[in-house]
């Protein structure tokens, strides 16, 4: 299996065996339910759709809920699909931990950033704006964004005013500092994005996957 559904619990710092404070954030991995298993003569591509988070029937409309009666299986709040590894053969009802990541070094953390609201070009990208003494008008403002000359309009992915986070963040090769199974809790160093009860996507890292 490539990843795991999993949730943000928050932040906090633990120490290593050198007596050294390492920050880490605590993610709570599974454990997940295989749902559906994907192949290429029936989908036309190979992979796993894994379900996370009791929900109760209420809470889903009938497409959903049809999806779970028909693989016998109880309904989950959050549903994605994972690729496959070479050998894996999961079958519906199949659970899967956060022991999956015991050989792993790095992950690949998939988030959701903390949403701003509509921000500023200072706030949201940084800018200086203009004088704020002297008679400057334009203190906080984007100044010119057109051209005189040709094309003689702005131009497009400008820097502009608009909504700031709430956009999807992977953050790669995320140290692994401890797995605990027996707690569905996987310790990676540093942050994560989003806020704490958020849903993450931590997958094995391609290019640091398993440790030598």
């Amino acid at each position: 299996m490539q990843g795991i559904i999993g949730k943000k619990v928050g932040m906090t710092s633990i120490f290593d065996e050198q007596g050294r404070q390492v920050p880490v954030t605590v993610l709570e991995c599974g454990p997940c339910m295989v749902l559906q298993h994907k192949t290429i003569a029936r989908d036309g591509y190979e992979a796993v759709q894994l379900a996370f988070e009791d929900c109760r029937e209420q809470r889903m409309n009938k497409p959903e809920l049809g999806v779970f009666k028909k693989a016998g299986l109880a309904p989950k709040r959050r549903r994605f699909e994972m690729k496959l590894e070479a050998g894996d053969s999961p079958k519906p009802g199949d659970l899967i931990t956060v022991s999956m990541f015991e050989k792993v070094a790095f992950v690949d953390v998939s988030a959701y950033s903390k949403g701003k609201g509509f921000q500023g070009v200072v706030r949201r990208h940084g800018m200086r704006g203009g004088p704020i003494t002297h008679g400057g008008h334009s203190k906080r403002r984007i100044g010119s964004i057109g051209c005189r000359e040709l094309p003689g309009r702005i131009h497009k992915n400008k820097r502009m005013p608009g909504q700031m986070g709430n956009t999807r963040i992977t953050q790669q090769n995320l140290q692994i500092v401890k797995v605990m199974p027996e707690d569905n809790v996987l310790l990676v160093r540093g942050a994560v994005a989003g806020s704490a009860g958020g849903i993450v996507l931590v997958r094995k890292s391609v290019k640091k996957g398993a440790k030598e």
